[in-house]
């Protein structure tokens, strides 16, 4: 199937009670599938195209407040309308989860895959000292199987988590493997997990306001600190990477969703020529794998960055590597993907030289 209708599937069989979405190439296969699916008679599932992405992440927040697992979908100028309500969200502590198939920009720009969403996704994209828990598949089992990690992200830190991919990954078709369907929470089990919803006052609860806003500067002060707690207990809980041919390198590719997969025959390709060549994929992007990055500083000679960007993510594995050796980018942008052997001959070029 492709990445898209994998993403769909996976909501569905990972007992999500809605989705509200609004179409956008190239993601738009995602409700397109689940109106195909008809999940609302079958497990209830909820499925609602809003009128504008405005719509949709509101609706998002409404129906996540209340406990339940809320989703949606989009693609680059889409999730920059979202980043308002992303950031109340996120404000507010309520989990969801948003998947982003990014494309070329800035503005409208192409339809074609891109990686330059990287700084809009860690380093909040809305205002105020939030994050996003990102991740970043590299196949279409991993746009699947990530829906099911998303979900339990998103309620064990009560915050929003953004499935990171592209116009590429979401297009393209593999072999998925299926999960047995995970029934929709009874209202019993909503109330156990989600405590904190609004989901009505009996007698025996207090009062419970789901919002974001707090105008004594104090209590404010007081939350933000709470939020960085939880980010810096995402970054000693749940780190994600990959690591290929690590331990004998020379040289390592840094490189995450489709680019990884370009790296990894640039990998074979610099092997079979005689250069010890591995490559770190960072799976969370936030949190980043830091520390992973900072012990192989110590023992290769150079790093290549490879984005599909002007070079966003390389400012994070600089900072995590403190300047101890060489490292360069390589990307191409605007909705070209670059060749392995376009990589191979950057690494010779910036690095090996």
């Amino acid at each position: 199937m492709k990445g898209n209708e994998a993403i769909a599937r996976a909501m569905i069989a990972s007992g999500t009670d809605g989705y509200f979405g609004y179409p956008i190439t190239p993601q738009s296969e995602v409700m397109e599938t689940l109106m195909a699916e008809k999940p609302w008679e079958t497990t209830g599932m909820v499925v609602l195209q809003a009128e504008s992405e405005l719509a949709s992440i509101n609706m998002v927040y409404g129906g996540a407040a209340t406990g339940k697992k809320v989703a949606t979908s989009s693609s680059s100028p889409g999730i920059s309308l979202m980043c308002e309500g992303l950031t109340y969200i996120a404000g507010a502590e309520i989990p969801c989860v948003v998947m982003n198939a990014m494309r070329g920009g800035p503005g409208l720009g192409t339809i074609q895959p891109a990686q330059s969403d990287y700084f809009q996704s860690t380093k909040g994209g809305g205002h105020g000292d939030y994050q996003l828990y990102v991740m970043a598949p590299a196949s279409v089992q991993e746009m699947y199987d990530f829906v099911f990690d998303a979900w339990d992200i998103a309620f064990k830190y009560r915050n929003p988590v953004l499935i990171l991919t592209d116009g590429a990954i979401g297009q393209c078709m593999e072999k998925c493997y299926t999960r047995d369907y995970i029934p929709r929470w009874t209202e019993e089990e909503r109330r156990q997990h989600a405590p904190w919803g609004c989901w009505g006052k009996p007698a025996t609860r207090d009062h419970n306001i789901i919002t974001s806003l707090e105008l004594e500067s104090s209590r404010q002060e007081v939350f933000n600190q709470k939020l960085q707690k939880k980010y810096a207990q995402m970054k000693e809980e749940d780190v994600r990477y990959e690591m290929l041919n690590c331990e004998d390198a020379d040289y390592v590719f840094v490189a995450y969703g489709t680019s990884s997969r370009i790296c990894m025959k640039s990998m074979e390709l610099a092997r079979a020529k005689g250069l010890k060549v591995g490559l770190l994929r960072p799976i969370t992007l936030f949190p980043f794998p830091t520390k992973q990055v900072a012990e192989l500083a110590k023992k290769v000679k150079g790093m290549l960055c490879v984005e599909m960007s002007a070079g966003q993510m390389i400012e994070d594995v600089k900072l995590a590597a403190n300047c101890q050796i060489p490292i360069e980018h390589y990307g191409r942008f605007g909705g070209i993907i670059p060749t392995p052997e376009e990589v191979l001959e950057a690494l010779e070029e910036k690095i090996i030289k």
